[in-house]
């Protein structure tokens, strides 16, 4: 079980930790006049649209398996 957590817990630090680091490369104070050209990790749009997806998907077939 702890073991589940700790990977759990792991997934979450490291997606929080991506994230802070593309929102300071697509600050405006990141990039300054003195900023070099940096590219985000994630395309966040992207991702949105996956896991809306997933999302969706999931309440589907939540609900065809609900319904029996």
């Amino acid at each position: 079980m702890q073991t589940i957590l700790g990977m759990i817990l792991g997934a979450l630090l490291l997606a929080g930790g991506v994230y802070v680091y593309d929102s300071m490369q697509t600050s405006s104070v990141a990039n300054g006049d003195v900023a070099t050209a940096n590219r985000t990790i994630v395309n966040w749009d992207v991702a949105k649209a996956d896991w809306d997806a997933l999302r969706d998907r999931a309440h589907k077939d939540w609900v065809r398996i609900s319904s029996k």
